[in-house]
């Protein structure tokens, strides 16, 4: 049975899911999209833990909201809107946090930020340093252009498909992606140099 599920396409598993309860339909969308997933939310919130909370959660409620998946949407498309809400929120509480933790005078609970940028020349090659470069400046862009840009030159997603992801207009879209890669060029001008 798993053979046959394997052959099939996204929405069609997770037709399978939704009417039969086939968990095995559940599981190989669950193999399909967790390394994409990881990849974006990663990149989109720059914490491997607080990723690997946001993927989890974003198959837990995949599973339990499955009945809201409707059939005139790509899987993908629903999917990615969930991890991407979550990891919106998931920004949103650290920012709330950090303004109390800034703003609290109590000497015990100060922010302390550890700086886990270093790495040492033994253990890193040229291609993670730069990945470690591109992916403190991909922070530094603001989250609504962020969030086009990785999916649309790391997910490699197409402009209508992100438009229904985000709910914006394809021009907004562009225009967001455009933006987010000027200001991310800005930021990486450096890199490149020999």
């Amino acid at each position: 049975m798993t053979n046959i599920l394997n052959e099939l396409k996204d929405e069609e598993l997770i037709k399978e899911f939704q009417d039969n309860n086939t968990l095995a339909a559940y599981e190989i969308l669950v193999k399909r999209y967790k390394d994409p997933l990881m990849n974006f939310v990663y990149r989109f919130v720059g914490d491997r833990d607080a990723c690997t909370d946001i993927v989890q959660e974003t198959m837990i409620k995949f599973y339990l909201n499955k009945d809201s998946y409707k059939s005139f949407a790509k899987f993908s498309t629903w999917i990615y809107t969930i991890a991407g809400n979550l990891a919106k929120n998931e920004l949103k509480r650290r920012r709330r946090r950090n303004i109390l933790s800034i703003n609290n005078n109590d000497d015990e609970k100060s922010l302390q930020i550890e700086d886990k940028s270093f790495l040492a020349p033994d253990k890193a090659t040229d291609g993670e340093i730069k990945n470690v470069i591109i992916q403190k400046a991909l922070l530094k862009v603001k989250p609504v252009y962020r969030e086009v840009v990785i999916l649309r030159d790391i997910q490699d997603l197409s402009y209508e498909e992100i438009s229904e992801i985000t709910g914006l207009a394809i021009g907004t879209v562009k225009s967001r992606i455009n933006r987010g890669r000027a200001y991310l060029q800005k930021l990486l001008k450096n890199i490149y140099r020999e």
